[in-house]
């Protein structure tokens, strides 16, 4: 019987651990989207918000963008909601967007989600680019589509990626950062795929450089 006690005790605290560690888990994930975060101060400096998933946060796009805006003499200052796996969709249901282009504090607002050369992501980007357009034409701000790319394996996609985005700016009147439209030149007139990442998808930090170039030329020409 004291045997069996020791085992229900063990297992008790084994249980009462998980636990802990669940709920502090899902504390730490719900304080990472609690508040949106906050505009760096500045009187001068031009505001940019981007919007999207990890094919903004690998490197540190917007980090690059702002030392790229420096070195032509640019100065900007940014705020990202970025998360894993995310669309606009997902990011209009969040809340936290729609909350800071509110605050009538940002010039431009930059989005992107997944490739989204098929039929349900050129759906998701027409509809919820409108309705952020919107939004930023009440708030005085300027809308850019980061125009992404398909994973290496799915590079035959190109072309619809290409389309898509170029659908949804002009269909939005809004500004149009052609990443991807580059990239797939670059590669056929090259065979240089070292704008990827090891996984083929994910910028190298070759390719998050040249896409904040594209997309400083695309907002400041």
């Amino acid at each position: 019987m004291k045997t069996i006690s020791k085992q229900f005790v063990s297992i008790g605290w084994l249980i009462a651990a998980f636990l802990l560690l669940n709920v502090s888990v899902t504390s730490c994930r719900k304080a990472d989207k609690t508040d949106p975060p906050k505009l760096p101060a500045s009187d001068s400096a031009t505001s940019i918000l981007f919007v999207g998933n990890s094919l903004t946060y690998t490197n540190d796009l917007p980090a690059i963008l702002t030392r790229i805006a420096k070195d032509s003499g640019v100065s900007i200052r940014t705020v990202s909601l970025a998360y894993p796996n995310y669309a606009l969709e997902d990011h209009w249901n969040d809340g936290d967007m729609q909350k800071l282009i509110a605050t009538g504090e940002y010039r431009f607002v930059v989005v992107q989600q997944g490739p989204s050369s098929q039929a349900d992501g050129r759906a998701m980007l027409l509809d919820y680019g409108a309705r952020i357009k919107s939004l930023c034409n009440q708030h005085n701000a300027k809308l850019a589509f980061f125009m992404v790319w398909p994973a290496l394996v799915n590079s035959h996609t190109f072309e619809g990626v290409i389309q898509n985005y170029s659908d949804a700016a002009a269909a939005t009147n809004s500004l149009l950062c052609p990443v991807g439209q580059v990239w797939r030149n670059y590669f056929l007139a090259t065979g240089d795929y070292s704008y990827y990442g090891p996984d083929g998808f994910h910028p190298s930090l070759k390719g998050s450089e040249n896409a904040a170039g594209i997309i400083f030329r695309a907002l400041f020409r």
